[in-house]
């Protein structure tokens, strides 16, 4: 094998609902997944290399089907990504990793169970946690009433008054504002704008911790903003949520709650439901490595 051969990695190019990512088979540990900050950053630039919003390294597991290892496009690791969750799910089946429909993964936020729908993915999130409500956070000079969650990463949603409150929003802006704001330091904080059309239909646009950018698609931003508004009666279950690309994702839950104190409501049985499909595979170079 030629010097040009050996530094061929092989990957599925897969997006959920507008987010795309760099899937790799990494069993064998081709990848040092404890270093491979700079690799992440270079592969996922866009024009000059693939291109993603991150990467995915799927490794082997003792207890669950597989582990994965998820990365931002910064190279920073993140606990959960929703969509990626349900990319890496469709990854495994369809590779022969895992050879059933239903199957359970390790991420730092917990064993992520999934089943597959055909291109649909349906995964069943870990128990969402810190909520905190009515925030009162100025940024860059503008007062923002926010609400808090933790659905697997952190979460802070605004919620406009009306659709066209949402779509001039500037979510480049003022998501990088309240995303290093220091009520959510150190770790920071997803960005989350959205509108409630109805208790079963909401908008959501996404400033993301990692990609420094508005998406087109967030999984856990869809879950924390169908979430928080069903803590305050606004929303019920199931939820479908419009992503900035055009998307749907549907959100299942199960809320129990005293109406009285916000520290008893509790969500269970969380699941996230969505397109996750196959862009592409290939083998890539070391050239852009």
């Amino acid at each position: 094998m030629n010097h040009e051969a050996r530094q061929r990695i092989h990957f599925f190019k897969m997006t959920g609902s507008g987010n795309d990512f760099i899937v790799i088979d990494n069993r064998k540990r081709l990848i040092d997944a404890d270093h491979c900050q700079e690799f992440v950053r270079q592969v996922c630039r866009h024009k000059l290399s693939v291109g993603a919003d991150g990467v995915i390294l799927i490794e082997n597991d003792s207890e669950a089907d597989f582990r994965w290892r998820f990365f931002n496009a910064d190279g920073s690791e993140a606990e959960m990504c929703g969509n990626g969750s349900r990319c890496a799910a469709r990854f495994a089946f369809l590779t022969g990793l895992v050879d059933k429909p239903r199957m359970a993964f390790r991420t730092l936020a917990g064993i992520i169970k999934a089943e597959l729908l055909d291109t649909k993915v349906k995964v069943q999130m870990t128990a969402p946690h810190a909520l905190s409500m009515d925030l009162k956070v100025e940024a860059d000079g503008r007062a923002f009433n926010m609400d808090f969650i933790n659905t697997g990463v952190p979460h802070a949603v605004w919620f406009a008054a009306n659709e066209k409150e949402l779509a001039s929003m500037d979510v480049q802006r003022w998501g990088r504002a309240l995303r290093f704001h220091p009520r959510f330091q150190p770790a920071g904080t997803n960005v989350d704008f959205a509108y409630i059309h109805d208790p079963q239909h909401i908008a959501v646009r996404t400033y993301e911790r990692g990609v420094e950018g508005e998406t087109l698609a967030c999984g856990t931003g869809a879950i924390a903003a169908a979430l928080i508004p069903a803590a305050r009666g606004l929303t019920v279950a199931p939820v479908e949520v419009q992503t900035s690309g055009g998307e749907l994702l549907t959100i299942y839950f199960q809320l129990s709650r005293d109406p009285q104190l916000v520290d008893e409501i509790q969500f269970k049985e969380v699941f996230l439901e969505g397109e996750a499909r196959v862009a592409y595979e290939a083998d890539l170079w070391h050239e852009t490595i």
